[in-house]
């Protein structure tokens, strides 16, 4: 049986963010997508411990971090802002306070390629903290701001495994979409925006 080769591509662009609130269940509430995903960072440190005994290492484990994620949007529309910071509004006006609650969310985003494959990341639970307000004056030229928001994620409960798992990736080739209609039943608990069917297996 032939092994079937592997890809060596190197990822070109960033597309797709999806979130939606889960709460502490594993089915979102909603999916809503924020176009126009310029960066996104996520950073899953390690660290290994070490036992010693004899003048030697005796037994190593490893230690997981926070999960963190730092992403940049050319814009982030009010209302998403409203829903992933858990904002107050009333009569038009979005108000912050000291006592916010922001949902827990899950969020999905896909990694391009330039042989048209993708490469999805899912992240099942983790709350949003505010992003920081700035501005700048017009100069000569016209410069576009964008926007950053981070994020820090937890383990949930994931349909089909025995331990809760924090991250999760789905890769398709061109053309395909059989393992991110998989990925969302598996993050949101619901189908692919813009299809009705659960994928084969869910």
């Amino acid at each position: 049986m032939a092994e079937e080769q592997k890809n060596y591509h190197a990822s070109t662009g960033v597309d797709e963010f999806y979130y939606g609130e889960v709460g502490d269940g594993i089915v979102a509430s909603y999916i809503e997508r924020v176009e126009y995903l310029q960066t996104i960072d996520v950073d899953m440190p390690q660290d290994i411990t070490r036992a010693y005994g004899d003048n030697k290492t005796a037994e190593m484990a490893v230690s997981n971090g926070d999960i963190k994620v730092t992403s940049a949007f050319h814009k982030i529309p009010m209302e998403d802002k409203q829903r992933l910071l858990g904002l107050e509004v009333k009569d038009g006006i979005t108000y912050m306070g000291s006592k916010d609650n922001p949902p827990y969310v899950a969020t999905i985003f896909a990694k391009t390629y330039e042989d048209g494959s993708k490469e999805y990341v899912g992240l099942p639970k983790g709350l949003f903290t505010r992003p920081k307000l700035s501005g700048k004056t017009k100069e000569d030229g016209t410069e576009f701001s964008s926007e950053e928001i981070e994020a820090q994620f937890m383990d949930r409960k994931i349909d089909g495994l025995d331990e809760e798992k924090s991250v999760a990736f789905a890769v398709d080739k061109k053309g395909e979409t059989t393992n991110r209609d998989a990925l969302f039943m598996k993050i949101f608990g619901k189908p692919y925006p813009g299809t009705t069917t659960e994928p084969a297996g869910a």
